[in-house]
Formats: structure tokens, C-alpha cells, sequence
């Protein structure tokens, strides 16, 4: 048989709040603005500084651009960015190369790393080469970096080369994945 609705249960049992989880916010990746150089310097800086153990130093510092320097990277390639909440999380570029998409300065900041960030510039750097009529995209890595070969290799790329001692005596991986 059916309990009947008695308002006296309910006073002896008030409903207990229930806390709702804040649904995460989402990751957004767009062209960046000029505005943006000073946060992206930032970050390149920030990322750099973490990563330099055993890179020589000139290295590092190539990488560190100032916003001037920056802006002249801007020339003839499109950049992403990916933020959550207004924060910059990552930054990659995207060129055309005799005719074939490159990837350029790819950073994610190392507290955003493993939660898509590099993933979702990846996928955007992946659409622009394909509205841009490339037929392959392609990108170059440390050797000490395995990392970003797993996360190439993951998305679609094919090691196709090694070049010793290349850049800054250090071994450059290359990837590349046709589209």
C-alpha cells in the first residue's frame, strides 16, 4: 500500500542541500590578436624558463621572445591560442611552406598540460591547413622531447625524418601527416 503525503514527515526530515558541481569551463582556441602578444610572451617565458635544464642557454632565449620580436613572428603565419576562463594556456602557429602547412612554436603552459590544451591547437592548426588547401601538414620536434612526438604521433603524424645535431647541436625530429 501507498504511504500517504504527510507534512509532518517532511518537518522531521528537511531537504538537505545538495551541492551542484560546477560544470568546467570550456577550452576556447582562436586567432590571436595583437593584443595578445604581451600574455603570449609571457607564457613563452614562463614555459622556457621551466624547460631550460640541459638546453644551452641561446636557445632558450630565442624562444623567449620580446612582443616586438613576437609581432614580427606574426609575419605570414596564423597563430592560435588556447584559453579557459580569459587564462592563455597555449599558443601554436600555423604557416604555409612551398605549399604545405608547418606548425611553429607550439607551448602549452606546463599547469595546463595533459587536460586537452595541446590537443584542441592541434585540431585547429589541423581544420586551418585544410581550409588552406595543404596537403600535408608538418612539424619539427627536440629529440628530447618525447612528449611531443607521442602527441604527434596520436594525432596523425608520421616521424619522416631525424636531422643530428641540427639546431643548436641538438637532434630535431621531424613530423609529418598528409591530408
Amino acid at each position: 500500500m501507498a504511504e500517504e503525503h504527510r507534512p509532518e514527515r517532511e518537518a522531521e526530515h528537511p531537504p538537505v542541500p545538495v551541492a551542484v558541481a560546477k560544470p568546467p569551463a570550456p577550452l576556447v582556441v582562436e586567432r590571436i590578436t595583437h593584443q595578445d602578444v604581451p600574455a603570449i610572451c609571457a607564457l613563452y617565458k614562463k614555459v622556457w624558463d621551466a624547460e631550460k635544464t640541459g638546453l644551452p642557454a641561446e636557445l632558450v632565449k630565442s624562444w623567449q621572445p620580446t612582443p616586438l620580436e613576437f609581432t614580427s613572428w606574426m609575419e605570414g603565419v596564423t597563430y592560435f591560442a588556447a584559453r579557459k576562463e580569459g587564462r592563455l594556456l597555449g599558443v601554436v602557429g600555423c604557416e604555409l611552406r612551398d605549399g604545405a602547412g608547418h606548425l611553429v612554436n607550439l607551448v602549452v603552459d606546463q599547469e595546463a598540460r595533459r587536460q586537452g590544451v595541446a590537443s584542441a591547437l592541434l585540431s585547429a592548426a589541423v581544420d586551418w591547413a585544410k581550409r588552406a588547401n595543404a596537403p600535408e601538414l608538418w612539424v619539427d620536434a627536440l629529440s628530447r622531447f618525447p612528449a611531443a612526438a607521442a602527441l604527434f604521433s596520436h594525432f596523425g603524424f608520421t616521424e619522416c625524418g631525424l636531422l643530428h645535431k641540427n639546431q643548436w647541436h641538438e637532434d630535431v625530429r621531424l613530423f609529418e601527416r598528409l591530408l
